[in-house]
């Protein structure tokens, strides 16, 4: 009796925790976690332009940590805020959103090329830090994007093979600090503006539909006829093209006709209202009708005599054709009259389509550019172009070019003897294999050129110097090494460039040291040389200086260079930072007693003895000589990333506690 008297109570107590649990629940499913109100705007920025522009899913980021995006693909901090996001090649389909990147108002370097983004550009007024724009060989559409001339600071600026049509504005010349401007392959029409901008140095509007007479201003006058290739109704005098006159032979546009209407009148337009003058006397329209006769047989006359007189030269120059050559008619024009009957006035030899030579050209000794750089120069330019030696190496000799007194180049110049076991096509398949990595850790390989034995390689040149400078130049023997923040900065720089050589072919740089790295505009560490050793002879003699920065394997056999033997070199080149003393000054230590060596050197440096120990044991691991006990160039890089994000913790912790 007691058991059927409390039944229903606990019937009604269960019924009540059953409905009720589903509401105490909802609130955790429901709200997100409150530490992702602690994720940084940038994060935010990125995902957002993600979710629109990586329909596909090519980019694995992951948000677990505030700092985490730092570390993301493409993305490169400064103090926790984004400065560089180059997604180069990296397959994105979508459109570019609005509100997304231009967020990032911290951003310098924004890269997005060679992807298949669509659409129009959005507003990035917002970026008013950014220096560097390229935008180029994606699907973009819609109008020149106005929000591009408030970038004031902006140097280069690349839009070419979209599909933007509309004018190109006449007020890019605010745009005062403008170096590099590619607008080709394109829709736009309308005229060329007047550029005048005096540091512009490569440029190229070709592969549109520009029209009217080409602006004579001492910037455009620099540029040779392909900048502006592939416009028809392009004219004047820098592409040495007339431009046809508008005007009737007799009087002006606005001239009145024989019965006094307008050109417009009299060519129909207006709405067909014809304006008409009084009627004229018989004896004034008999004067005017033998006047107007007079002045026609005239003209004849003169007409005919200018033929006759022509006619009388060519047949001069035909029958002294075969004993003196002509230096009027170019080849180019003698070969057109041959095959085609339609001249071309005025039109340079530069003019003709080059598209079917380019394979002919190459294998004649042109200067062949690489990964889709546009030509800036010539062979004959860079031939002309004043040359200071910088360095004389075993396989190379190293000049810095200046173009037309403004474009500053570096070029090797290979030694025809170490590289000649490389043959002419295998030479052409590695360079192009070279100029297609793009990385703001590598200088960047702009073109390349061999001929019966000569064979030159174009870089852009680097301002700062290289770290051997900065290391062991003009400083005395007992100056002291770099500030370890210095040579974790350039560490990390060094080690995500070799990582990215690594994954993104199957080459290796082969020829890592101190010389061969170089300190770009904004003193990044970037590399130079990278993948050319392979083309070298291996038995010929070695650079001493370089001797100390190969792998025990390499040195004891003639083995292949791989990615292991860049990361010994890595490690040789992270203790010659450390230290300040040149590879070949470095003592055969065991860990341990390698770590006193670099603390010895560093006394002065007692309270970072502990971060100082973790980038030795980076430098110790790199440089073991067994290459499996090696990690892979992009371990290394995770530590050096991990020693970095301990430190700022530690210094966030520390202002924290002060």
């Amino acid at each position: 009796m007691p058991k059927t008297k409390f039944k229903p109570v606990l019937h009604l107590f269960f019924f009540f925790i059953w409905v009720s649990i589903p509401c105490f629940s909802r609130p955790v499913i429901t709200y997100p976690p409150q530490t992702s109100l602690l994720f940084s705007t940038d994060a935010v920025s990125i995902l957002s332009f993600k979710s629109k522009a990586d329909l596909d899913n090519k980019l694995l980021y992951a948000l677990n940590e505030r700092f985490d995006y730092c570390q993301w693909r493409g993305v490169k901090c400064a103090q926790g805020r984004v400065v560089r996001y180059i997604l180069q090649n990296a397959a994105l389909r979508g459109v570019f959103p609005a509100n997304s990147l231009s967020k990032l108002d911290q951003l310098r370097v924004l890269s997005l090329r060679n992807n298949s983004l669509s659409g129009p550009i959005p507003d990035l007024s917002s970026l008013y830090n950014l220096k560097s724009l390229f935008l180029g060989r994606n699907n973009f559409s819609g109008a020149f994007p106005p929000s591009i001339l408030s970038l004031r600071r902006i140097t280069s600026l690349d839009l070419s093979y979209n599909e933007l049509a509309g004018p190109i504005p006449a007020n890019l010349t605010a745009l005062e600090r403008l170096n590099v401007l590619r607008l080709e392959w394109n829709r736009f029409d309308g005229p060329v503006p007047a550029l005048n901008q005096s540091f512009l140095l490569i440029f190229n509007v070709s592969g549109n539909n520009l029209t009217g007479k080409i602006p004579v201003t001492p910037t455009l006058s620099k540029f040779n006829t392909t900048a502006f290739s592939l416009n028809p109704d392009l004219c004047g005098e820098i592409i040495n093209k007339a431009c046809a006159s508008r005007a009737p032979f007799f009087g002006s546009p606005s001239a009145s006709g024989p019965l006094g209407q307008s050109a417009e009148a009299r060519s129909g337009g207006g709405g067909g209202v014809m304006v008409l003058s009084p009627p004229s006397s018989p004896k004034k329209s008999h004067r005017r009708t033998g006047v107007v006769l007079g002045f026609t047989i005239g003209i004849a006359l003169i007409l005919f005599s200018v033929l006759l007189a022509l006619a009388v030269v060519k047949k001069q120059r035909v029958d002294s054709k075969g004993t003196k050559p002509t230096t009027i008619a170019s080849p180019e024009v003698t070969n057109s009259n041959a095959g085609n009957s339609r001249t071309h006035i005025g039109e340079p030899p530069e003019r003709k389509t080059m598209m079917p030579e380019i394979q002919r050209l190459k294998k004649s000794g042109n200067l062949v550019f690489v990964g889709g750089e546009v030509e800036g120069y010539s062979l004959e330019q860079l031939m002309r172009a004043s040359a200071e030696l910088l360095g004389r190496g075993t396989m190379a000799t190293t000049y810095k070019a200046v173009v037309d007194r403004q474009l500053i180049l570096t070029v090797k110049r290979l030694d025809a003897g170490r590289t000649a076991v490389t043959g002419g096509e295998a030479f052409e398949q590695h360079m192009e294999a070279v100029g297609g990595l793009v990385h703001p850790n590598l200088v960047p390989l702009r073109a390349y050129f061999q001929a019966k034995g000569e064979r030159l390689v174009i870089y852009d040149y680097q301002p700062n110097g290289s770290v051997f400078n900065l290391v062991h130049g003009s400083r005395s023997t007992r100056a002291k090494p770099l500030h370890w923040t210095s040579c974790l900065k350039i560490a990390e720089d060094v080690a995500q460039g070799l990582a990215y050589i690594h994954q993104a072919s199957r080459l290796v740089h082969g020829n890592l040291k101190s010389t061969n790295v170089l300190l770009g505009t904004d003193f990044e560490a970037c590399l130079t040389d990278y993948c050319l050793a392979v083309l070298a002879d291996s038995s010929s003699t070695e650079d001493p200086d370089s001797l100390a920065y190969k792998a025990p394997e390499i040195r004891k056999s003639n083995r292949k260079l791989t990615p292991k033997s860049d990361v010994y070199a890595f490690g040789v080149f992270l203790l010659e930072l450390l230290t300040g003393k040149h590879p070949s000054q470095h003592p055969v230590l065991v860990p341990h007693d390698l770590l006193e060596w670099v603390r010895t050197i560093r006394e002065d440096d007692v309270g970072e003895y502990r971060r100082l120990g973790m980038l030795t044991e980076v430098a110790s691991v790199c440089s073991l000589t067994s290459p499996e006990q090696r990690p892979a160039m992009w371990q290394a890089l995770k530590m050096i990333q991990e020693i970095k994000e301990s430190a700022m913790m530690e210094d966030r912790a520390s202002y924290g506690h002060s």
